[in-house]
């Protein structure tokens, strides 16, 4: 079999292929739906996530605030650490978020043992975690699936407060 008839069989193969590939009627469309999905898909989680973390923040941060506002209005330690608690459980679960979850931790200053006396200070900090959006459990090892947020808000007792 001669060199080009070999040459011109193999031409005619791949001459309509060539062609075929070189045009692009039709492929923007695709090629847009494509790209389009490829770039939408990450950010509506980036989204769905700043979401999540911007309002596990405010729920956080308006817990702390009032609870720290709550104590330092109440008359007795007691009454103090029910009004917060019910502050920061009304504050978390109003976002969405399980108060269970949250670590409140309550100082006074400057005498740690008298917190409700005139001019002290009550500061309230709130730590929560927050899942990742849509982050199935099983990712528990080395990937961080959870995100620790915390506040803290402090309030003066009132330098007229009666008691003390």
């Amino acid at each position: 079999m001669p060199q080009s008839s070999r040459f011109a069989r193999c031409r005619s193969r791949v001459l309509p292929l060539i062609k075929r590939l070189r045009d692009d009627q039709g492929s923007s469309s695709l090629e847009f739906i494509t790209v389009g999905m490829i770039m939408l898909i990450p950010l509506v989680y980036l989204v769905l996530t700043m979401s999540a973390i911007q309002g596990a923040a405010l729920a956080a941060e308006g817990a702390a605030r009032q609870a720290a506002r709550v104590f330092v209005q109440a008359e007795t330690v007691a009454e103090a650490e029910g009004s917060a608690e019910r502050a920061i459980e009304f504050a978390l679960s109003n976002h969405g978020l399980d108060p269970a979850n949250a670590s409140v931790d309550i100082v006074c200053a400057p005498d740690p043992a008298h917190c409700l006396t005139r001019r002290g200070y009550v500061t309230v900090n709130v730590a929560v975690v927050i899942n990742l959006p849509l982050a199935p459990p099983v990712l528990t090892g080395n990937f961080p699936v959870q995100i620790p947020l915390d506040a803290t808000a402090t309030q003066q007792v009132s330098q007229f407060r009666g008691s003390q």
